[in-house]
């Protein structure tokens, strides 16, 4: 299993599932960030947290505790 934590920088790819329980979890749908959206990783921050992400057209800054969560492609 592949998750969000996994990715590189400069590399787009797509939700297969979210993991987690509910406020955690909605709070991740909340931002956009579904099954099947695609998501670019723009950059990290020199200590490894947050991740930056584009999704939707927007950019997102994400905790790789959450990114750990998202099963991705």
């Amino acid at each position: 299993m592949k998750t969000l934590r996994d990715v590189k920088i400069g590399d787009t790819v797509k939700v297969v599932k979210l993991h987690g329980e509910g406020a955690v979890k909605r709070r991740i749908m909340d931002m956009g960030i579904t099954k099947g959206v695609e998501i670019y990783v723009r950059k990290v921050a020199p200590l490894g947290d947050p991740i930056e992400l584009n999704v939707r057209g927007y950019e997102l800054s994400l905790r790789k505790a959450d990114a750990e969560m998202i099963e991705v492609e």
